[in-house]
């Protein structure tokens, strides 16, 4: 009877509940792209009309939003590896959902002090006066202050998506399982342009801030309910667990250290991934601010106009399908051509580095027609996926996991500072090129159109930049000992 039942228990088919969790990972991603959006997609349209930004004005908001981002994803990273995974990302999901829905009443305080009778009266103020200076200032900064609410939370989503995706996969699967999560910001980003212009033409640019801030209190539940670590889950069973735990089967048992801030800053792997999130995370947040409103400014397609949604949509579906094809490329190398799992990922990452060159041609196409930046700038952005993917990987070939979540915190300050850097020079060099026309000239384009040339120039070329920084400071696999 023993006999048989050790049998029944060794030839047991696999559980795959590790597919489940990453499920989740996508689900919050895509909610945490969601809430990230709903700006971009209103304040062209609804909201600068209504108190009378500018270009500076929102990169004021997005600027900052993300240098407090950075700030916190420092320290969300050893927060995340306090708490764990379970507990903190049920705290960050709940911090950025109730800062997301704060967004709807800054119109109404924004009202109230500035002395006002009613929203209505916001739409007689004359424009460039100094009660529309003062309702442009008053909800910049309102704004500004649920964006760093929304940021603080926000920075604790990788970190601890990240942890849990080396908590259940293997090294060989982790860089494709990551590229399954990390798509659902292109998800997030293809959903946003078919639900939040449309909420906020139909029922009010509040009410998109309300619907999809709502979205992640619900996934909250499931994740309570759902998710264990893999050796106490009692959906998964010995045949999975040992197939997560392949790479430390062999490794004798040692006790976990942890690794300080101060420590990780004097490792020239953490410096790697950390120069390499600073020079490229910042064109993947200013495509994802700006491309709306690039959209608005050149072609006149607004974001709840037909033409708008449907360029947007086709953008982020070439992100979401082609990154995820992108990303099977180390797992081939590495089975198929037996690479190690980090030579592998340089390997990869160098094509994926050379995908955003397309970027330059952007704005010469798109004097043919507004379907080429669309296009190009999805590739560009699908580059950009797989790029980061493999990015996050990496922090798991090279950390124990203890450490994971501090490393992706440092990293993901690098990159807040990066796309501070962008966003914050971008609206200014919009806003100073809008004002001066046609004698200020870049590459054969005037005014706005020279501005958006510049940045795709450095958008072009960012990630061979960053390549170069990783190839010259980890050139081959050193798992750090702590």
């Amino acid at each position: 009877m023993n006999t048989n039942n050790t049998t029944t228990k060794s030839t047991e088919k696999m559980t795959n509940f590790r597919w489940g969790v990453c499920a989740l990972l996508f689900i919050a991603t895509t909610i945490n792209y969601l809430d990230r959006q709903a700006l971009s997609l209103t304040w062209r349209d609804f909201i600068a009309p209504q108190f009378h930004w500018n270009d500076s004005h929102y990169g004021i908001v997005t600027g900052y939003f993300s240098l407090i981002y950075a700030c916190c994803m420092l320290f969300a990273g050893k927060i995340i590896d306090k708490l764990g995974s379970k507990s903190g990302y049920q705290w960050a999901i709940s911090i950025w959902s109730a800062a997301a829905c704060l967004h709807a009443i800054c119109g109404w305080a924004t009202v109230h002090i500035a002395g006002l009778e009613s929203s209505a009266a916001l739409k007689t103020i004359e424009s460039g006066s100094a009660m529309a200076l003062a309702v442009a200032s008053i909800s910049t900064w309102l704004f500004l202050g649920c964006r760093c609410l929304l940021a603080a939370g926000e920075a604790g989503n990788f970190p601890a998506a990240v942890k849990a995706a080396a908590e259940y996969f293997p090294a060989k699967d982790r860089a494709f399982a990551t590229s399954i999560f990390n798509a659902g910001s292109s998800a997030g980003a293809l959903a946003a342009p078919l639900m939040i212009p449309l909420l906020a033409k139909y029922w009010g640019w509040e009410a998109a801030f309300l619907v999809v801030g709502s979205l992640g209190f619900l996934w909250m539940g499931l994740w309570g309910y759902f998710y264990r670590a893999p050796e106490v889950n009692p959906r998964v069973n010995k045949a999975e667990l040992n197939y997560i735990r392949q790479d430390i089967l062999s490794e004798p048992t040692k006790t976990e250290k942890k690794l300080s801030i101060l420590r990780a800053f004097t490792l020239r792997q953490t410096w790697a991934l950390l120069l390499e999130r600073l020079v490229t995370d910042g064109v993947w947040w200013f495509f994802l601010f700006w491309t709306p409103s690039y959209l608005s400014d050149r072609y006149g397609y607004t974001s709840s106009s037909t033409q708008g949604m449907v360029l947007i949509t086709l953008l982020y579906a070439i992100v979401s399908f082609l990154s995820i094809f992108l990303c099977k490329i180390p797992t081939y190398l590495v089975e198929k051509r037996g690479r190690n799992p980090y030579e592998a990922r340089l390997l990869s990452m160098f094509f994926f580095a050379c995908l955003p060159l397309l970027a330059i041609l952007a704005q010469p196409l798109g004097d043919y027609s507004a379907w080429w930046p669309a296009i190009i700038i999805g590739i560009a952005c699908a580059g950009h996926q797989a790029w980061s993917a493999n990015i996050y990987a990496a922090v798991g070939d090279m950390f124990d996991r203890c450490a994971i979540g501090t490393v992706t915190g440092i990293a993901g300050l690098a990159a807040g500072c990066g796309s501070f850097i962008v966003n914050y020079s971008a609206g200014r060099l919009f806003t100073y090129s809008d004002s001066l026309g046609a004698a200020f000239t870049f590459m054969g384009y005037s005014g706005k159109e020279a501005g958006y040339m510049i940045v795709f120039c450095y958008c072009s070329v960012a990630y061979l930049i960053g390549w170069a920084c990783m190839k010259i400071l980890v050139p081959r696999y050193m798992k750090v000992e702590i």
